[in-house]
């Protein structure tokens, strides 16, 4: 709790310094206003900053409608980009006058016509700071209304050498990283689930995440995920936002236990099977495959639940090892070098970051400087690991160039063509 709010304090001086000094950069460049003008503009500029901070502390403590949540925090989320696009070019302005001054100080020009001119702010850079400014909220508008919800499927086919005959062909479905706490339209989120259950999959893997913060997020959401069945199963896993670290902290309680306890009990309730450092044998016709999940573990900052040596006991006797672990990181940090005998991982985590361009020639995206391995198939030695890039969204409540995900794997044996 006193780190949630050391952020949120963090987050308003931020704000508040920034709100400061466009509302001094506006009123230094419109000195054609009359003091009414400038009192009207102050009164409605603070009054908007003070309702956008009643609105955010409303949302954060109080347990108002997801919608009317959604829409204050996209409106605090959009303004405050804004803002900062327009501050970097009233930073570019200050930068020129304050270099002007610095010319006219060391060159002691005697002109009085020069010196005694004030260095006003370009009318031009606060023009083109506006639209600077209208530039993302544009852009990230349009993620909002059109990427949010526009569930895109990749198909990808899944070469694993020791796969047994029952299982080549075999349709495997992924999804990843819910969120539902930041979901506000139940139509759109039932489409999904929809499209997913058409392609018919013989199993299906959630690789965690299902919620952002406590299991009450899914209490509109629940029946919409129960749709999801498959003759094989649905096997999930949990993420690292599903055990309440930033809602509760990272310490344990009694309130925390209790929230794990009710997330556990919703994939439960939704018919799935929640894998906790443990495996499950698939059978088809006589011949089987394992498949593992760990609870969570990521590389740095993330919390490291995850036993990979209590899920992979007794399952020596696979000839093919699927694991599901929510973050990709696991993969190069502990999979590779110390269990090779890991076919295949599962991931999802990244998001890739809700922004960037994802084709099928070409991807990119800002979190590939955070995360080697974000989007799609990697290969090395004989592993490998899919990362899906989520059916939810967090924090930016849309998505620009990359699409929620839903993956439709067909399981063939042998080994991938060159």
């Amino acid at each position: 709790m006193a780190n949630r709010i050391f952020i949120l304090l963090t987050l308003v001086l931020v704000v508040l310094a920034l709100d400061f000094y466009i509302y001094k950069a506006i009123l230094s460049a419109r000195t054609n206003w009359s003091e009414a003008k400038k009192k009207r503009f102050s009164i409605s500029w603070w009054a908007i900053t003070l309702l956008f901070f009643i609105g955010i502390f409303l949302s954060i403590y109080f347990n108002i409608r997801l919608t009317i949540r959604a829409i204050i925090l996209v409106a605090f989320f959009l303004g405050f980009v804004g803002k900062v696009f327009f501050a970097l070019f009233l930073l570019v302005d200050d930068v020129r006058r304050l270099t002007i001054w610095a010319t006219r100080k060391t060159t002691k020009t005697k002109s009085s016509n020069i010196v005694g001119e004030p260095i006003k702010r370009s009318d031009f850079l606060l023009k083109a700071g506006t639209i600077a400014a209208a530039l993302p909220i544009s852009s990230l508008s349009f993620g909002i209304i059109s990427g949010a919800y526009n569930y895109k499927i990749v198909r990808q086919k899944l070469y694993l050498a020791n796969l047994p005959k029952a299982f080549d062909g075999l349709s495997l479905a992924q999804i990843s990283d819910i969120h539902s706490g930041s979901f506000y339209d139940r139509k759109a989120v039932l489409g999904g689930v929809e499209m997913l259950m058409k392609e018919k999959p013989d199993l299906i893997f959630f690789t965690g995440d299902l919620v952002n913060n406590i299991a009450s997020e899914m209490k509109d959401y629940q029946d919409i995920f129960s749709k999801l069945k498959a003759p094989l199963g649905v096997y999930s896993v949990l993420g690292n936002h599903d055990y309440g670290d930033y809602f509760f902290g990272r310490g344990p309680s009694t309130a925390k236990s209790k929230n794990l306890a009710d997330v556990k009990q919703t994939h439960k309730n939704m018919g799935w099977n929640l894998l906790l450092n443990e495996h499950r044998s698939i059978k088809v016709a006589g011949e089987e495959i394992g498949i593992l999940g760990i609870e969570n573990w990521g590389a740095g900052r993330f919390a490291k639940y995850g036993r990979m040596d209590l899920a992979v006991q007794n399952t020596d006797h696979f000839p093919v090892k699927l694991l599901l672990s929510h973050d990709p990181s696991h993969w190069r940090a502990q999979v590779l070098e110390n269990y090779p005998q890991i076919d295949a991982m599962f991931s999802g985590h990244t998001h890739g970051m809700q922004f960037g361009v994802r084709t099928e020639e070409f991807q990119w995206s800002p979190v590939e400087y955070i995360y080697k391995e974000w989007a799609g198939l990697y290969h090395e030695k004989n592993q490998q690991l899919y990362v899906n890039v989520g059916y939810g969204f967090l924090g930016y409540p849309g998505r620009v160039g990359i699409l929620p995900e839903i993956t439709i794997f067909e399981l063939k044996s042998g080994v991938a063509p060159a």
